[in-house]
């Protein structure tokens, strides 16, 4: 274990509890009110950081205690449980398709648009800033296709992802390792979509962990493309485990200050498996990307 897991730090995490007396014949549950201070850049978690067999409000309580202020891939069924501990539902899923099945191909179009309208409707509503979508697995399909079929479905929604300040974020993910033959596997292919639909409501889920597989030089890729990311996920390359500078191959300190320069104004999410106690790696993780 290392100097830093035992940095008591945090120091700028406060947890405001004003509010939570409320009336006594109230049935409703107290509500947390959580003010982070991580620095420039607005931090939130996925459920594999706690690690197994924690339970979902363990999860959001643990959160809210170390000033996180997002949850992301949630269903809206769990977000009155998010809204409970001041957490915001930072990446929403459910209604863009599936890593194998989405938008490089018009035959799935007609039935991820009936999901996808009423849930970009539920996220305004609730505030969630972004609905996460997928490309697809290429199955013999070229490069150049699958980027004209995701732009024809995209040019569809995009309107009302405007109107209602929803973004709708194409995840970019390896197909060397983890997701074979996915089609949105490199920065370009999903910088070339973004262009060609041009909205500033169609942009890209940069999870560091693929993308340090599949193309690596991270932060310049960050700089040159910042106005087409509207969210981040990390993970340890390899093995998406703990992000610390010990026991994986990114810097992702750097990392967090080339984001936070970039003047990056979303969410970045933690996203891996921790093979140490969860708490503690979720600590470090936040001291990391606090810059």
């Amino acid at each position: 274990m290392t100097r830093r897991n035992f940095v008591p730090a945090l120091a700028g995490i406060a947890l405001q509890t004003a509010g939570l007396a409320k009336d006594a014949n109230s049935s409703e549950p107290p509500t947390f009110q959580v003010k982070a201070t991580h620095g420039r850049i607005k931090q939130s978690v996925t459920s594999g950081v706690f690690g197994k067999g924690v339970a979902f409000e363990d999860q959001c309580r643990m959160a809210a205690d170390l000033g996180i202020q997002g949850f992301d891939l949630q269903p809206p069924e769990r977000w009155p449980i998010l809204k409970q501990y001041g957490l915001v539902s930072s990446m929403t899923s459910g209604a863009g398709g599936t890593i194998p099945v989405a938008l490089n191909r018009k035959e799935n179009h007609d039935a991820i648009e009936k999901l996808m309208r009423p849930m970009i409707d539920k996220c305004a509503e609730f505030g969630s800033p972004n609905l996460i979508t997928f490309s697809g697995v290429r199955k013999g399909l070229s490069d150049a296709e699958g980027i004209d079929n995701c732009v024809l479905f995209l040019n569809k929604v995009k309107a009302q992802a405007e109107d209602k300040n929803v973004n709708i974020c194409m995840e970019l993910l390896n197909s060397r390792v983890n997701h074979p033959d996915y089609q949105c596997d490199h920065v370009d292919w999903g910088v070339a979509v973004c262009k060609r639909v041009n909205s500033p409501r169609v942009k890209l889920l940069f999870d560091i962990y693929h993308m340090q597989i599949m193309d690596g030089d991270i932060t310049r890729r960050v700089r040159d493309n910042i106005q087409w990311l509207a969210h981040f996920h990390t993970g340890g390359v390899p093995g998406r485990h703990e992000i610390d500078n010990e026991s994986q191959e990114l810097n992702y300190h750097f990392v967090a200050k080339a984001i936070a320069d970039a003047g990056f104004e979303g969410f970045v999410g933690h996203e891996y498996s921790p093979v140490r106690d969860p708490k503690t790696s979720l600590q470090q993780a936040i001291e990391i990307f606090t810059v």
